[in-house]
């Protein structure tokens, strides 16, 4: 009887090992691949043009690693995109770990073709001389690039990700800690360039910003999910193993059928929305889906689990 049990235990283990690797491997279909490709190539060429075509030519910078890039750009003489490349490389590794492998990889490509655009567009005289036009119109168009890029599942900068990443290690929100970042970035403008520059890209991050929460639809960085469906259990172990985000069942039951329903609510950041709708959908078409931003959070287990 002891042979029969371990063998029944050992074919157990096998089962459970092939679904957790079932898990972990699913792979986005053709359709959605070329779909992901197209929007983040639009959205990144559409931030090179901001740059390029508006920005750039009238020494007005963004923020995060974009705006230490067009300062380097302009103190050394070099080619904008070589520091868009080499400066967001190291965070494409963060957010291999951090977020996981299908964010980093689109990421990448989205950093290789903001670079590619750049270097393509630095030619192009501006689009106008007038600074207030540029700094409004260059801050719209490269936030909606940014904000099709997140929407679609990946990043073109990485302060967002190395704000993640102090998150962790730090007692202050994602929220003020990019808002740190972005204070001393653009305030090094005035040092650069001129103060009335550095004010101008003020004007132009905000524009960027508040265009980005239009495009993306939620700029919060912390989302609460609400999931109600039949599937409930393979929707919160995918979310668990490939976001590496903690979710907890609730029971439920449906006023209109009586239905007994099992309920998902988890916690994420804006950069693994897409991801998990993508999940949800994986598994259940027609799954309730509730997405709302956060203010703050604080204590139970929101912190994320590392993604191999």
């Amino acid at each position: 009887m002891t042979g029969i049990q371990d063998l029944n235990l050992k074919e157990q283990q096998e089962t459970l090992a092939a679904e957790l690797e079932k898990i972990h491997h699913r792979k986005l279909t053709k359709k959605k691949i070329l779909q992901r490709i197209l929007l983040i190539t639009l959205g990144a060429t559409l931030m090179g043009v901001g740059l390029e075509i508006f920005l750039v030519p009238n020494n007005v910078i963004d923020g995060g690693i974009t705006g230490i890039s067009i300062m380097l750009s302009y103190l050394t003489g070099w080619n904008l995109g070589i520091f868009l490349f080499i400066l967001n490389i190291p965070f494409f590794f963060i957010g291999y770990k951090q977020i996981g492998k299908t964010f980093a990889l689109s990421t990448l490509y989205g950093i290789i073709i903001l670079s590619i655009a750049t270097t393509l567009l630095h030619p192009v005289p501006a689009f106008t001389q007038d600074i207030l036009l540029a700094t409004i119109f260059g801050g719209v168009v490269l936030g909606i690039g940014v904000g099709i890029v997140i929407r679609y599942g990946g990043s073109l900068d990485g302060t967002e990700i190395l704000a993640i990443l102090f998150n962790n290690k730090l007692p202050f929100s994602v929220g003020e800690i990019i808002m740190f970042f972005n204070l001393f970035i653009l305030g090094s403008a005035g040092f650069v360039f001129t103060w009335d520059r550095a004010m101008y890209s003020l004007i132009a991050y905000f524009v960027a910003y508040k265009t980005i929460d239009i495009t993306i639809t939620g700029l919060d960085e912390s989302k609460s999910v609400w999931i109600i469906s039949d599937n409930a259990r393979q929707i919160g172990d995918a979310i668990l193993h490939r976001l590496g985000r903690g979710v907890t069942y609730l029971n439920g039951e449906g006023a209109f059928s009586g239905d007994d329903k099992k309920v998902i609510f988890c916690v994420i950041n804006r950069l693994e929305e897409a991801k998990l709708k993508e999940i949800v959908t994986d598994y259940d078409d027609n799954a309730f889906l509730a997405v709302a931003d956060i203010a703050e959070v604080r204590g139970g287990r929101f912190k994320k689990r590392d993604i191999h």
